[in-house]
């Protein structure tokens, strides 16, 4: 029998559902690469616009700025730095120059004592404290008296004050009698040999605005001593023996 040639045509029975498949994948990847397109596109456009390019310079104001600001805030420490430092200073040179003068009133009250003054002999005044009492128009004051230890001898008499100022348009000098203590009408009494202290309490009117000070002493038997002093010295606590006028009263 002789043989047949193969057929040249082959029926296949139709894959429509693969084909539906492959037909879906291609249709989504179409889509992908569209929206891939899209989303490069306007990236690119929104670089490009004048609005990115305005936002892009806010951004370098915007930092600009901040740095701006933080060294305004480093040189406002600095400064507040300098300016404690500077307080710091002042205060330390006003404590010192407070000390100086504390320590030239001790001289010179020692000096006094040892016979180192020029004016050896007899009584002096050598130094006026005031401090306010709170919430009154009184005055604490201290006086320091003291005489030549060459002398050797007990000292005693009475210290009086009498106090100028103005009261309304007038110079007005308040006497002893007007400020200090009624028991001690007739002044602060003193005895020592070197030094001593006299401590009272003077009260003036409230519309009465002080100006100086003119402490007198009297001892007994022998001619009195006074010292003018301002107000303000005597505020201060320390007076050296050049401060204020120191005379003999005939």
């Amino acid at each position: 029998m002789a043989s047949r040639p193969p057929p040249r045509f082959v029926v296949r029975p139709l894959d429509a559902a693969g084909r539906r498949r492959r037909v879906l994948w291609l249709a989504a990847a179409w889509l992908i690469s569209l929206l891939l397109v899209a989303l490069i596109v306007g990236a690119t456009v929104r670089r490009t616009t004048p609005a990115a390019k305005e936002q892009r310079q806010l951004k370098a104001l915007t930092k600009e700025n901040d740095d701006l600001k933080q060294q305004v805030a480093n040189l406002q420490r600095a400064n507040q730095v300098g300016d404690i430092a500077t307080r710091s200073l002042r205060q330390t040179l006003a404590e010192r120059e407070e000390e100086i003068s504390g320590l030239r009133a001790d001289l010179g009250f020692y000096s006094r004592l040892t016979g180192g003054d020029a004016q050896r002999e007899g009584l002096k005044v050598q130094e006026v404290r005031l401090q306010p009492v709170a919430n009154s128009q009184a005055w604490n004051i201290t006086i320091s008296l003291t005489q030549n230890a060459k002398r050797g001898e007990d000292v005693t008499g009475t210290a009086t004050i009498s106090v100028e100022g103005l009261r309304g348009d007038k110079v007005v000098r308040l006497d002893w009698a007007a400020l200090g203590d009624a028991a001690q009408s007739g002044g602060m009494p003193f005895r020592f040999k070197y030094f001593q202290q006299l401590h009272g309490t003077i009260v003036l009117p409230a519309d009465f605005r002080p100006t100086r000070l003119l402490i007198q002493g009297q001892p007994a038997g022998d001619e009195a001593v006074s010292r003018t002093v301002t107000w303000s010295d005597a505020l201060s606590g320390h007076l050296t023996p050049t401060q204020g006028e120191q005379d003999a009263q005939p």
